[in-house]
Formats: C-alpha cells, sequence, structure tokens
C-alpha cells in the first residue's frame, strides 16, 4: 500500500511540474488518459531513482562534498531527463525538452512530493 502511496504522490508532483514548467509536458488525449501516462511515468521515475541514483551518490560522492550538496540538482534533472526518454521509449506521452526543463522539474517534483509525504505521512 505505502509503494502505491508514494506512486500516486510523485504522479501528482509530476503534474504540478506540468502545469508549472514550460518545456515538461503529457500530450494525452484525455483525461483518463493522462492520470495513466502520469502513473506509468511515476514508476518509471521510481524505478530509475531507486536503482541509478545511488550508483551515482556512490561514484559522484566527491561532487556531492564540493557543491555541498547542490550537485543532487543536476541528479535529479539528469534523472528526470532519463526517465522522459524511457517515457518515450515505451509510447507514452511524456516529454520533457531539455536540461533546465528537468532542472526546474526536479525542484518542482522534490518539493511537492516533500510536502505531500509530510501531510499523508512518510513511515
Amino acid at each position: 500500500m505505502k509503494v502505491i502511496l508514494k506512486i500516486v504522490v510523485v504522479a501528482a508532483a509530476l503534474w504540478a511540474s506540468t502545469k508549472l514548467v514550460d518545456g515538461i509536458t503529457v500530450s494525452a488525449g484525455s483525461t483518463a488518459k493522462q492520470i495513466g501516462t502520469l502513473l506509468a511515468v511515476a514508476l518509471i521515475f521510481g524505478l530509475v531513482n531507486a536503482v541509478i541514483k545511488p550508483v551515482i551518490k556512490t561514484i559522484g560522492c566527491a561532487f556531492y562534498v564540493l557543491t555541498l550538496g547542490l550537485f543532487a540538482l543536476v541528479v535529479n534533472a539528469a534523472l528526470l531527463l532519463l526517465t522522459s526518454w524511457l517515457a518515450g521509449q515505451l509510447d507514452l506521452p511524456f516529454h520533457v525538452s531539455g536540461f533546465v526543463a528537468a532542472f526546474w522539474g526536479a525542484i518542482v517534483v522534490g518539493v511537492i512530493s516533500w510536502v505531500l509525504n509530510m501531510i499523508l505521512g512518510d513511515d
């Protein structure tokens, strides 16, 4: 149940990023297809973060220390771009147009996910 809640929270954060950040789009026709796309992309984003992010953190540990953690913003943007690419490979109508959009989108997704997790509880 906790995993499903996290996917829904990330999907809501991704939806907000499509509304707040130019360059992040979901081009599905109906509302139901948009919701399905956002849930699928949230699952992909969760898998990408679970598999690749720990490897990048381990390899790039020095960058995290030297930049006082700001390198995490670049990593999160790159992971959002990778998620967009994977969604395209799976024919999902989700697209991030470039690094700047991914950078701001990652910030929006991170902040909104944090807020929703605080409200809903993150046991």
